[in-house]
């Protein structure tokens, strides 16, 4: 078969699969040309997910009349600018957009409409694009966001490729995906308006807010990611030569299941880069548990040419010329966030304690006792069915019946008359200048109840115990290094020969970890000592492990995980546990040691270790408010 161009129509039709694969790619690109316009407001309306209608509209600079119809011709763009020798810098990139391709690649597989305003311009102009075939430009009706500006509209897509019809999803999913690409450019844009409805209706709104860098930041994270948000994030802002990561994290006990809560950006433009998403992981490794996902939005500031964001049609991937500076920048940039948190605990631990609290409801009104009503209890006294274990009359309702067993209540009363109760500090003073109050009880030799200034706090001494020892042993691995054992025998590895060589390229580093590695020949690896703390080893299943790590992230995580998994399981077994009655001063200590010690906040698994309520929703469930 002879070789042959194809038509240009079709050359458009196949370069709009590779940008506009859906209705939410198209929101995006043209989204992005409004914020690269100068918009301060951008409102997008879509109908029947997109499919039916796209409108974006935007008070950016507009478009001259003269520039119309260059706009929707395929590599014109006007964001990238001639070198003095007439090239362009591809690594030099500025703006969010820059191919030149979303316009033409919607224009030939949808109906699509641009009306325009240039700034300082006396009219408005449009210009049609329908299945790839251009109509001429004409003046137009301007009445929109301000003076100048840009209306895209994009109608019946994909109705020239009818095909690509049936790999969409329904409105709904579709709708959810518009909306997701919306919220994610307004996190990094706090300074822009946004509005989007749906179908006549209304779902997302948010002011530009004064402060774009912090508290405006924090205010847009909040308004999209929701009110648990802000109150239980830290802010992060670090720098490492050109590099800067911003933006804030949530506290490891505010977690989800998913990392579809994590939101990372590249010099503004919204990625999912795999580099970024492990070095995330790699700062919670010891603080999450496997299947739970942190929530974050960081932001990643750099030279544009130490980035390369030309690396794929949907500019979702991007590249660093130095990774190995970025990922240790975002590990330390949020391991250090964490670590001066300290003892802090998300406030949704103790949201979740109130919403399982529920004050006992009598099934029937209380009642002012009556002649009648003090009539039936005398008759009832005299049987003994209101007579209480201590003595006492209960005039409630006779539907009620007590949780508690009548001789456990008996006893309870018996020691309170008797003023036996345990001996603990009660200085007022304690409870006012610690942040975990002062202890004032042990219940079922598990849980510490301590009295904050405003508030209780309730502890899981096993959890936070087990936190406290785990975090001493790993300053004590960090500090002294790692105990080695000798191999009676050598264990020869068989591996790749990159891989073997990227392993032994860290030999160094895998020392000071207690694995003692060195070359044997291409392709293979010699093991002659391993970590004492992980016993008998699989030494091949090891170095196959750390190679995929090195080859995926650039450093060796999977030993470290195993070294703190054994870590965290000795930890475990030594602190307190449950059902050990303790004195008040052990508790007090315990609590002191909690604040010190960064972390704390969570046990090795995620949990949380202790619960804090405020007094004034504890008076919330007794009506008192």
């Amino acid at each position: 078969m002879p070789i042959r161009r194809l038509p240009p129509e079709v050359v458009n039709r196949i370069a709009a699969g590779e940008v506009i694969e859906r209705p939410a790619a198209a929101v995006k690109e043209l989204v992005e040309n409004a914020l690269d316009a100068g918009a301060k407001r951008v409102a997008v309306r879509i109908e029947r997910g997109g499919l039916g209608l796209i409108s974006i509209e935007d008070d950016g600079g507009g478009i001259p009349r003269d520039e119309l119809s260059l706009a929707v011709e395929r590599h014109a763009t006007s964001k990238l600018v001639a070198s003095a020798g007439g090239g362009v810098d591809l690594l030099n990139i500025h703006t969010m957009g820059f191919r030149g391709e979303a316009l033409p690649s919607i224009g030939a597989v949808a109906r699509l409409a641009i009306t325009s305003k240039a700034r300082g311009a006396d009219e408005a102009w449009s210009i049609a694009l329908e299945g790839g075939a251009l109509d001429t430009a004409r003046p137009s009706a301007w009445a929109a966001l301000s003076d100048n500006g840009t209306r895209v509209e994009v109608r019946d897509l994909f109705f020239a490729t009818p095909a690509r019809l049936k790999f969409m999803k329904s409105e709904r999913a579709e709708m959810m995906a518009v909306s997701d690409i919306v919220k994610r450019l307004a996190m990094a844009r706090p300074d822009v308006a946004f509005s989007l409805e749906h179908d006549g209706r209304m779902s997302l709104r948010l002011s530009a807010e004064g402060d774009p860098e912090n508290e405006g930041r924090r205010a847009r994270l909040a308004a999209i990611l929701g009110g648990d948000f802000a109150p239980n994030c830290i802010q992060i802002d670090q720098r490492r030569d050109a590099v800067r990561l911003s933006g804030f994290a949530g506290l490891p006990t505010f977690h989800r299941g998913t990392r579809e809560h994590q939101h990372l950006f590249v010099n503004g433009r919204p990625v999912k880069d795999k580099l970024i998403v492990g070095a995330v992981r790699a700062a919670y490794q010891d603080l999450l548990a496997r299947d739970r996902h942190p929530v974050a939005a960081l932001f990643l500031d750099l030279p544009p040419s130490e980035v390369d964001v030309n690396v794929h049609p949907a500019k979702t991937e991007v590249r660093f010329r130095d990774a190995t500076l970025v990922r240790g920048l975002i590990v330390g940039g949020l391991s250090h966030a964490l670590a001066g948190a300290g003892h802090r605990a998300s406030t949704t631990t103790a949201q979740s304690a109130l919403g399982a609290a529920r004050a006992y409801e009598s099934p029937q009104p209380f009642l002012r006792p009556t002649t009648h009503v003090w009539g039936m209890a005398e008759e009832r006294l005299a049987a003994g069915d209101f007579m209480a274990p201590s003595g006492r009359v209960d005039y409630g309702a006779p539907a009620f019946s007590p949780a508690i067993s009548p001789d456990v209540l008996s006893a309870a009363l018996a020691a309170f008359d008797a003023g036996e109760t345990p001996a603990l500090p009660n200085d007022p003073e304690d409870a006012r200048y610690f942040p975990l109050g002062a202890a004032r009880a042990q219940i079922h030799e598990t849980y510490i109840v301590a009295q904050t200034e405003d508030g209780i706090v309730i502890v899981d001494q096993h959890a936070a115990h087990e936190r406290l020892v785990y975090e001493r042993m790993k300053q004590m691995l960090a500090n002294g290094g790692v105990r080695r054992q000798a191999l009676l025998i050598p264990e020869v590895v068989e591996l790749d020969p990159s891989e073997a060589e990227s392993l032994a390229a860290r030999a160094e580093e895998l020392g000071q970890l207690g694995l003692v590695i060195e070359p044997f020949g291409p392709g293979a690896i010699l093991v002659r000592e391993t970590p004492a703390l992980l016993g008998h080893i699989d030494a091949a299943g090891m170095l196959k492990d750390l190679a995929d790590d090195i080859t995926e992230l650039g450093e060796a995580h999977a030993l470290k995980e195993r070294l703190e998994e054994v870590c965290s399981s000795m930890a475990c077994r030594g602190s307190v546990r449950a059902g050990r009655r303790l004195t008040g001063e052990e508790m007090n200590a315990l609590l002191r040691q909690m604040e010190a010690t960064p972390f704390s906040g969570q046990c090795n698994h995620g949990r949380p270790t202790y619960v804090e309520l405020k007094l004034a929703d504890i008076e919330k469930l007794f009506g008192r408010r």
